[in-house]
């Protein structure tokens, strides 16, 4: 998962969405998740700074999905959002439980259906 990627403006809003499933670079290090969800399970209290940290991240991944999608003309920018987040987290994990650094391509599949029907409805 890349979340840099939601805040490049060289890249369409749509686009920038999507590449939170891309595969990492072939050389990367093995597969490792996300790094906010390690440190939240590292550090379970939901008050330590840690956990809060992670949180925050989390919340600020959320925002910027929505500012994408409400751009895209989405008419409910927060729940698109949330599912996508969602998709994206289940992928990190998954690649990194299964050690499949491309398992991204199954939540891009998801992604690119939810962005369809969500920017097809009527208000």
């Amino acid at each position: 998962m890349r979340p840099f990627v939601l805040i490049r403006e060289d890249i369409p809003p749509r686009d920038r969405i999507l590449k939170l499933f891309d595969q990492p670079v072939a050389d990367a290090a093995p597969v490792r998740g996300c790094p906010f969800i390690d440190a939240a399970a590292e550090f379970p209290d939901p008050e330590s700074a840690v956990h809060s940290y992670a949180r925050e991240q989390k919340l600020r991944m959320v925002q910027l999905i929505v500012a994408l999608v409400a751009e895209l003309g989405c008419h409910e920018p927060l729940s698109l959002a949330e599912q996508l987040a969602t998709l994206a987290d289940g992928a990190a994990s998954r690649a990194m439980v299964l050690d499949e650094a491309d398992y991204g391509r199954h939540a891009r599949a998801a992604a690119e259906v939810l962005l369809d029907q969500a920017l097809t409805r009527k208000s």
